[in-house]
Protein backbone atom coordinates (compact mmCIF):
# COMPACT_ATOMS: atom_id res chain seq x y z
CA UNK A 1 0.00 0.00 0.00
CA UNK A 2 1.47 3.52 -0.98
CA UNK A 3 2.19 5.67 1.57
CA UNK A 4 0.00 7.89 2.69
CA UNK A 5 1.52 11.97 3.49
CA UNK A 6 -1.47 14.16 2.95
CA UNK A 7 -5.17 13.68 3.48
CA UNK A 8 -8.00 15.82 2.83
CA UNK A 9 -10.96 15.07 5.08
CA UNK A 10 -14.48 16.63 5.23
CA UNK A 11 -14.65 17.89 8.90
CA UNK A 12 -17.81 18.95 10.78
CA UNK A 13 -15.83 19.58 13.76
CA UNK A 14 -18.31 17.39 15.79
CA UNK A 15 -17.26 14.37 17.92
CA UNK A 16 -17.22 11.98 14.61
CA UNK A 17 -14.84 14.08 12.63
CA UNK A 18 -12.11 14.86 15.15
CA UNK A 19 -11.90 11.77 16.16
CA UNK A 20 -10.80 10.87 12.70
CA UNK A 21 -8.16 13.11 12.53
CA UNK A 22 -6.80 12.24 15.36
CA UNK A 23 -6.70 8.90 14.15
CA UNK A 24 -5.94 9.44 11.41
CA UNK A 25 -2.63 11.31 12.59
CA UNK A 26 -2.36 8.68 14.90
CA UNK A 27 -2.48 5.72 12.37
CA UNK A 28 -1.28 7.12 8.80
CA UNK A 29 1.51 9.72 10.45
CA UNK A 30 -0.08 12.20 7.66
CA UNK A 31 -0.96 15.66 7.07
CA UNK A 32 -4.81 16.02 7.85
CA UNK A 33 -6.18 18.81 5.70
CA UNK A 34 -9.60 19.95 6.86
CA UNK A 35 -12.25 20.94 4.50
CA UNK A 36 -15.70 22.64 6.35
CA UNK A 37 -18.39 23.40 3.56
CA UNK A 38 -20.59 26.27 4.83
CA UNK A 39 -24.05 25.16 3.49
CA UNK A 40 -25.65 27.00 6.04
CA UNK A 41 -25.65 24.62 8.66
CA UNK A 42 -24.96 28.23 10.86
CA UNK A 43 -23.12 28.70 14.55
CA UNK A 44 -21.03 25.43 14.10
CA UNK A 45 -18.70 26.84 11.58
CA UNK A 46 -16.54 29.03 13.96
CA UNK A 47 -16.49 26.20 16.11
CA UNK A 48 -14.90 23.80 13.18
CA UNK A 49 -12.37 25.86 12.65
CA UNK A 50 -10.82 26.14 16.72
CA UNK A 51 -11.48 22.61 16.73
CA UNK A 52 -9.48 21.99 13.78
CA UNK A 53 -6.90 24.14 14.75
CA UNK A 54 -6.64 22.88 17.95
CA UNK A 55 -6.29 19.59 16.74
CA UNK A 56 -3.13 20.28 14.75
CA UNK A 57 -4.64 20.43 11.27
CA UNK A 58 -2.27 21.19 8.71
CA UNK A 59 -4.23 23.65 6.42
CA UNK A 60 -8.07 24.34 7.36
CA UNK A 61 -10.57 25.04 4.39
CA UNK A 62 -13.78 27.01 5.76
CA UNK A 63 -15.78 27.68 2.01
CA UNK A 64 -19.07 29.49 1.56
CA UNK A 65 -20.93 27.31 -0.67
CA UNK A 66 -24.28 28.59 0.25
CA UNK A 67 -25.37 30.28 -3.31
CA UNK A 68 -23.71 27.48 -5.22
CA UNK A 69 -25.39 24.89 -3.00
CA UNK A 70 -29.01 26.49 -4.08
CA UNK A 71 -28.34 27.64 -7.38
CA UNK A 72 -26.50 24.37 -8.76
CA UNK A 73 -27.85 21.47 -6.63
CA UNK A 74 -31.25 22.32 -4.43
CA UNK A 75 -32.88 23.85 -7.28
CA UNK A 76 -31.96 21.25 -10.15
CA UNK A 77 -33.57 18.92 -7.82
CA UNK A 78 -36.43 20.55 -7.15
CA UNK A 79 -37.44 21.24 -10.78
CA UNK A 80 -37.90 17.20 -10.84
CA UNK A 81 -40.19 17.80 -7.98
CA UNK A 82 -37.84 15.02 -6.07
CA UNK A 83 -39.09 12.91 -3.37
CA UNK A 84 -37.47 9.93 -2.08
CA UNK A 85 -40.37 7.44 -1.05
CA UNK A 86 -42.99 9.52 -0.91
CA UNK A 87 -41.62 11.69 1.97
CA UNK A 88 -37.82 12.73 2.24
CA UNK A 89 -36.74 15.92 0.76
CA UNK A 90 -33.35 14.68 -0.09
CA UNK A 91 -31.74 17.52 2.02
CA UNK A 92 -28.91 15.37 2.98
CA UNK A 93 -28.08 13.55 -0.01
CA UNK A 94 -28.08 16.48 -2.11
CA UNK A 95 -25.36 17.91 -0.18
CA UNK A 96 -22.84 15.03 -0.37
CA UNK A 97 -22.17 15.84 -4.22
CA UNK A 98 -20.99 19.51 -3.69
CA UNK A 99 -19.09 18.61 -0.40
CA UNK A 100 -17.22 15.85 -2.53
CA UNK A 101 -16.43 17.96 -5.82
CA UNK A 102 -14.68 20.59 -3.66
CA UNK A 103 -12.72 18.19 -1.90
CA UNK A 104 -11.66 16.19 -4.65
CA UNK A 105 -10.55 19.96 -6.32
CA UNK A 106 -8.48 20.98 -3.05
CA UNK A 107 -6.94 17.51 -3.13
CA UNK A 108 -5.39 18.74 -6.20
CA UNK A 109 -4.71 21.79 -5.24
CA UNK A 110 -2.40 20.49 -2.32
CA UNK A 111 -1.08 17.28 -3.93
CA UNK A 112 -3.27 15.13 -1.05
CA UNK A 113 -2.68 11.27 -1.66
CA UNK A 114 -6.18 10.60 -0.16
CA UNK A 115 -9.58 12.05 1.17
CA UNK A 116 -11.77 10.88 4.00
CA UNK A 117 -14.87 11.42 5.10
CA UNK A 118 -16.50 10.65 8.58
CA UNK A 119 -19.55 8.24 7.24
CA UNK A 120 -20.07 5.10 8.97
CA UNK A 121 -20.31 1.76 7.45
CA UNK A 122 -23.96 1.54 7.79
CA UNK A 123 -25.24 4.65 5.98
CA UNK A 124 -25.43 5.76 2.58
CA UNK A 125 -23.43 8.93 2.88
CA UNK A 126 -20.10 6.37 2.37
CA UNK A 127 -21.46 5.53 -1.18
CA UNK A 128 -22.85 9.41 -1.75
CA UNK A 129 -19.15 10.93 -0.84
CA UNK A 130 -17.47 7.48 -2.38
CA UNK A 131 -19.38 7.48 -6.06
CA UNK A 132 -18.88 11.42 -6.15
CA UNK A 133 -14.74 10.92 -5.56
CA UNK A 134 -14.21 7.91 -7.94
CA UNK A 135 -16.88 9.95 -10.76
CA UNK A 136 -14.48 13.24 -10.44
CA UNK A 137 -11.17 11.32 -9.86
CA UNK A 138 -10.95 7.99 -10.50
CA UNK A 139 -7.35 7.38 -9.43
CA UNK A 140 -8.41 9.05 -5.63
CA UNK A 141 -7.45 7.02 -2.39
CA UNK A 142 -9.98 7.14 -0.08
CA UNK A 143 -9.79 6.38 3.54
CA UNK A 144 -12.89 5.92 5.47
CA UNK A 145 -11.87 5.15 9.17
CA UNK A 146 -15.59 3.70 10.22
CA UNK A 147 -14.43 0.76 8.20
CA UNK A 148 -11.24 0.66 8.74
CA UNK A 149 -10.72 1.14 12.78
CA UNK A 150 -11.74 -0.71 16.01
CA UNK A 151 -13.99 1.88 17.48
CA UNK A 152 -17.56 0.10 16.33
CA UNK A 153 -20.11 1.95 18.25
CA UNK A 154 -21.10 5.74 19.46
CA UNK A 155 -20.01 4.78 23.14
CA UNK A 156 -16.50 3.34 21.91
CA UNK A 157 -15.84 6.70 20.03
CA UNK A 158 -16.96 8.87 23.27
CA UNK A 159 -14.15 6.96 25.04
CA UNK A 160 -11.59 7.45 22.38
CA UNK A 161 -12.33 10.85 22.44
CA UNK A 162 -12.51 11.37 25.77
CA UNK A 163 -8.62 9.96 26.42
CA UNK A 164 -7.33 11.58 23.88
CA UNK A 165 -8.58 15.04 25.27
CA UNK A 166 -11.37 15.80 22.46
CA UNK A 167 -14.00 17.64 23.69
CA UNK A 168 -17.33 15.69 23.47
CA UNK A 169 -20.69 17.83 22.49
CA UNK A 170 -23.13 17.76 25.08
CA UNK A 171 -26.79 18.14 25.03
CA UNK A 172 -29.47 19.99 27.63
CA UNK A 173 -29.17 16.62 29.83
CA UNK A 174 -25.46 16.32 29.47
CA UNK A 175 -25.61 13.38 26.86
CA UNK A 176 -23.62 13.14 23.68
CA UNK A 177 -26.87 14.99 21.33
CA UNK A 178 -28.53 13.82 18.25
CA UNK A 179 -26.84 12.63 15.27
CA UNK A 180 -27.17 15.70 12.89
CA UNK A 181 -26.96 17.07 9.23
CA UNK A 182 -27.59 20.57 8.86
CA UNK A 183 -28.10 22.62 5.35
CA UNK A 184 -29.94 25.74 4.62
CA UNK A 185 -32.59 22.64 2.90
CA UNK A 186 -32.96 20.95 6.32
CA UNK A 187 -31.64 19.23 9.49
CA UNK A 188 -31.74 15.81 9.86
CA UNK A 189 -31.54 13.98 13.64
CA UNK A 190 -30.19 10.44 14.35
CA UNK A 191 -29.82 8.08 17.22
CA UNK A 192 -30.70 8.13 20.73
CA UNK A 193 -34.26 7.29 21.49
CA UNK A 194 -34.63 7.80 17.44
CA UNK A 195 -33.70 4.52 17.09
CA UNK A 196 -36.97 3.14 18.27
CA UNK A 197 -39.79 3.77 15.56
CA UNK A 198 -42.34 4.09 18.27
CA UNK A 199 -40.81 6.59 20.30
CA UNK A 200 -41.69 10.44 19.24
CA UNK A 201 -39.31 13.06 19.24
CA UNK A 202 -38.33 15.40 21.99
CA UNK A 203 -39.97 18.58 21.22
CA UNK A 204 -36.70 20.69 22.54
CA UNK A 205 -34.78 18.62 19.62
CA UNK A 206 -35.73 20.66 16.77
CA UNK A 207 -34.62 23.83 15.77
CA UNK A 208 -35.97 25.36 12.38
CA UNK A 209 -39.60 25.21 13.31
CA UNK A 210 -42.21 25.41 15.91
CA UNK A 211 -45.14 22.62 16.30
CA UNK A 212 -47.61 23.12 14.49
CA UNK A 213 -49.81 23.67 17.55
CA UNK A 214 -47.45 26.15 18.54
CA UNK A 215 -47.56 28.27 15.20
CA UNK A 216 -49.55 31.81 15.12
CA UNK A 217 -53.73 31.71 15.31
CA UNK A 218 -53.73 33.93 12.01
CA UNK A 219 -52.13 32.33 8.62
CA UNK A 220 -49.26 34.10 6.46
CA UNK A 221 -49.87 34.54 2.79
CA UNK A 222 -46.96 34.50 0.66
CA UNK A 223 -46.42 34.53 -2.88
CA UNK A 224 -43.20 33.20 -4.92
CA UNK A 225 -42.23 34.41 -8.22
CA UNK A 226 -41.19 31.56 -10.77
CA UNK A 227 -38.55 31.96 -13.76
CA UNK A 228 -37.77 28.69 -15.68
CA UNK A 229 -38.86 26.50 -12.62
CA UNK A 230 -36.70 28.24 -10.09
CA UNK A 231 -37.98 30.11 -7.26
CA UNK A 232 -36.60 34.36 -7.99
CA UNK A 233 -38.81 36.17 -5.34
CA UNK A 234 -40.78 36.41 -2.41
CA UNK A 235 -43.69 39.20 -2.74
CA UNK A 236 -42.06 42.31 -4.42
CA UNK A 237 -38.24 41.42 -3.97
CA UNK A 238 -36.07 39.73 -5.71
CA UNK A 239 -33.65 37.07 -4.07
CA UNK A 240 -30.36 35.26 -4.72
CA UNK A 241 -30.97 31.41 -4.72
CA UNK A 242 -29.97 31.05 -1.16
CA UNK A 243 -31.42 34.21 0.41
CA UNK A 244 -34.56 33.37 -0.91
CA UNK A 245 -34.18 29.56 0.58
CA UNK A 246 -32.49 31.26 3.98
CA UNK A 247 -36.34 33.47 4.25
CA UNK A 248 -38.75 30.49 3.29
CA UNK A 249 -37.38 28.78 6.11
CA UNK A 250 -37.66 31.36 8.65
CA UNK A 251 -41.36 32.16 8.10
CA UNK A 252 -42.34 28.57 6.54
CA UNK A 253 -40.37 27.09 10.63
CA UNK A 254 -42.34 29.73 12.37
CA UNK A 255 -45.58 28.23 11.12
CA UNK A 256 -44.70 24.89 12.57
CA UNK A 257 -44.29 24.04 8.48
CA UNK A 258 -41.70 21.17 7.09
CA UNK A 259 -41.07 18.37 9.67
CA UNK A 260 -40.96 14.65 9.00
CA UNK A 261 -40.89 11.32 10.58
CA UNK A 262 -39.43 9.08 8.30
CA UNK A 263 -38.78 5.25 8.38
CA UNK A 264 -36.92 5.24 5.31
CA UNK A 265 -34.70 2.27 3.01
CA UNK A 266 -30.93 2.98 2.86
CA UNK A 267 -29.18 2.22 -0.34
CA UNK A 268 -27.34 -0.66 1.91
CA UNK A 269 -30.15 -2.34 2.64
CA UNK A 270 -31.92 -1.87 6.29
CA UNK A 271 -34.16 -0.19 7.15
CA UNK A 272 -33.67 3.38 8.89
CA UNK A 273 -35.41 6.11 11.90
CA UNK A 274 -35.05 10.06 10.77
CA UNK A 275 -36.50 13.26 11.88
CA UNK A 276 -36.01 15.98 9.29
CA UNK A 277 -36.77 19.42 9.32
CA UNK A 278 -37.07 20.87 5.73
CA UNK A 279 -39.66 24.27 6.35
CA UNK A 280 -38.35 26.00 3.21
CA UNK A 281 -38.12 23.25 1.04
CA UNK A 282 -41.86 21.93 2.04
CA UNK A 283 -42.86 25.17 0.89
CA UNK A 284 -41.61 25.62 -3.01
CA UNK A 285 -42.21 22.22 -3.34
CA UNK A 286 -45.80 22.76 -3.00
CA UNK A 287 -45.26 26.25 -4.93
CA UNK A 288 -43.56 24.86 -7.97
CA UNK A 289 -46.21 21.73 -8.47
CA UNK A 290 -48.60 24.59 -8.73
CA UNK A 291 -46.42 26.87 -11.18
CA UNK A 292 -46.21 23.50 -12.93
CA UNK A 293 -50.13 22.94 -13.03
CA UNK A 294 -50.94 25.44 -14.85
CA UNK A 295 -47.83 26.39 -17.49
CA UNK A 296 -47.22 22.57 -18.63
CA UNK A 297 -49.14 19.97 -20.84
CA UNK A 298 -50.40 16.88 -19.02
CA UNK A 299 -48.70 14.78 -20.61
CA UNK A 300 -44.76 17.12 -19.41
CA UNK A 301 -46.33 16.55 -15.92
CA UNK A 302 -47.22 12.88 -16.34
CA UNK A 303 -44.24 11.90 -17.67
CA UNK A 304 -42.70 13.80 -15.02
CA UNK A 305 -44.27 12.27 -12.02
CA UNK A 306 -43.05 8.79 -13.58
CA UNK A 307 -39.67 10.06 -13.97
CA UNK A 308 -39.54 11.11 -10.53
CA UNK A 309 -39.11 8.55 -8.46
CA UNK A 310 -35.55 7.12 -10.95
CA UNK A 311 -34.46 10.68 -10.32
CA UNK A 312 -34.74 10.92 -6.61
CA UNK A 313 -33.81 7.28 -6.23
CA UNK A 314 -30.73 8.21 -7.89
CA UNK A 315 -29.85 11.59 -5.76
CA UNK A 316 -30.40 9.21 -2.84
CA UNK A 317 -28.21 6.76 -3.42
CA UNK A 318 -25.34 8.77 -4.54
CA UNK A 319 -25.16 8.84 -8.27
CA UNK A 320 -25.60 12.52 -8.83
CA UNK A 321 -22.54 12.74 -11.34
CA UNK A 322 -23.66 9.61 -13.28
CA UNK A 323 -24.58 9.79 -16.78
CA UNK A 324 -28.15 8.74 -16.21
CA UNK A 325 -28.86 11.98 -13.81
CA UNK A 326 -27.66 13.85 -16.44
CA UNK A 327 -29.83 12.91 -18.89
CA UNK A 328 -33.07 12.71 -16.57
CA UNK A 329 -32.20 16.43 -15.66
CA UNK A 330 -31.72 17.46 -19.20
CA UNK A 331 -34.89 16.22 -19.84
CA UNK A 332 -36.58 18.05 -16.63
CA UNK A 333 -34.99 21.67 -17.59
CA UNK A 334 -36.44 21.38 -21.15
CA UNK A 335 -39.78 21.18 -19.61
CA UNK A 336 -39.17 24.22 -17.62
CA UNK A 337 -38.60 26.93 -20.25
CA UNK A 338 -42.29 27.64 -20.01
CA UNK A 339 -42.75 27.19 -15.64
CA UNK A 340 -42.05 31.13 -15.17
CA UNK A 341 -44.81 33.29 -13.06
CA UNK A 342 -46.27 33.51 -9.61
CA UNK A 343 -47.95 31.19 -7.19
CA UNK A 344 -50.01 32.70 -3.63
CA UNK A 345 -49.45 30.52 -0.48
CA UNK A 346 -51.46 30.24 3.18
CA UNK A 347 -49.41 28.95 5.26
CA UNK A 348 -51.00 28.02 8.47
CA UNK A 349 -50.08 25.47 11.33
CA UNK A 350 -48.22 23.06 9.40
CA UNK A 351 -50.02 23.18 6.21
CA UNK A 352 -49.17 24.80 3.07
CA UNK A 353 -52.08 25.53 0.79
CA UNK A 354 -52.09 26.90 -2.40
CA UNK A 355 -54.90 29.93 -2.80
CA UNK A 356 -53.86 31.14 -6.16
CA UNK A 357 -51.30 30.80 -9.32
CA UNK A 358 -50.85 33.03 -12.40
CA UNK A 359 -48.50 32.75 -15.46
CA UNK A 360 -48.17 34.69 -18.85
CA UNK A 361 -48.04 31.94 -20.73
CA UNK A 362 -50.59 29.74 -18.77
CA UNK A 363 -52.07 26.97 -21.04
CA UNK A 364 -55.50 27.27 -18.10
CA UNK A 365 -58.07 28.91 -20.55
CA UNK A 366 -61.21 30.05 -18.95
CA UNK A 367 -63.50 30.21 -22.09
CA UNK A 368 -62.54 26.76 -22.22
CA UNK A 369 -63.18 25.42 -18.60
CA UNK A 370 -65.63 27.34 -17.68
CA UNK A 371 -69.72 25.54 -16.97
CA UNK A 372 -71.59 28.32 -18.41
CA UNK A 373 -71.97 28.43 -22.35
CA UNK A 374 -69.54 29.02 -24.41
CA UNK A 375 -68.35 28.91 -28.30
CA UNK A 376 -65.12 26.77 -27.71
CA UNK A 377 -66.33 23.36 -26.87
CA UNK A 378 -68.88 21.45 -28.44
CA UNK A 379 -69.57 18.86 -25.32
CA UNK A 380 -71.73 16.17 -28.09
CA UNK A 381 -67.76 15.88 -29.37
CA UNK A 382 -67.79 13.81 -26.13
CA UNK A 383 -69.84 11.11 -27.19
CA UNK A 384 -67.37 10.16 -29.93
CA UNK A 385 -64.63 10.34 -27.85
CA UNK A 386 -65.79 8.34 -25.01
CA UNK A 387 -67.12 5.56 -27.26
CA UNK A 388 -64.08 4.97 -29.14
CA UNK A 389 -61.86 4.64 -25.84
CA UNK A 390 -64.86 2.16 -24.45
CA UNK A 391 -64.37 0.18 -27.64
CA UNK A 392 -61.40 -2.25 -26.18
CA UNK A 393 -63.70 -2.64 -22.94
CA UNK A 394 -67.17 -3.52 -24.60
CA UNK A 395 -64.57 -6.38 -26.73
CA UNK A 396 -63.08 -7.65 -23.32
CA UNK A 397 -66.29 -7.81 -21.99
CA UNK A 398 -67.88 -9.85 -25.22
CA UNK A 399 -65.71 -11.90 -25.21
CA UNK A 400 -64.34 -13.01 -21.78
CA UNK A 401 -67.74 -12.25 -19.64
Amino acid sequence: MAEISKVVLAYSGGLDTSVILRWLQETYGCEVITFTADLGQGDELSAARASAENMGAAQIYVEDLREEFVKDFVFPMFRANAVYEGTYLLGTSIARPLIAKRQIEIAQDVGADAVAHGATGKGNDQVRFELGYYALNPDIRVIAPWREWSLNSRSALVDYAESNQIPVPRDKRGEPPYSTDANLLHVSYEGKALEDPWVPPDEDMFTRSVGPESAPEQPTWIEIGFEHGDPISIGDKTMSPATLLAALNQVAGANGIGRADIVEGRFVGMKSRGVYETPGGTVLLAAHRAIESITLDRAEIHLKDELMPRYAELIYNGFWWSPERDMLQAAIDKTQASATGTVRLKLYKGNVIVEGRQAPNSLYNKDIATFEADQVYNQADAEGFIRINALRLRALKEQRG
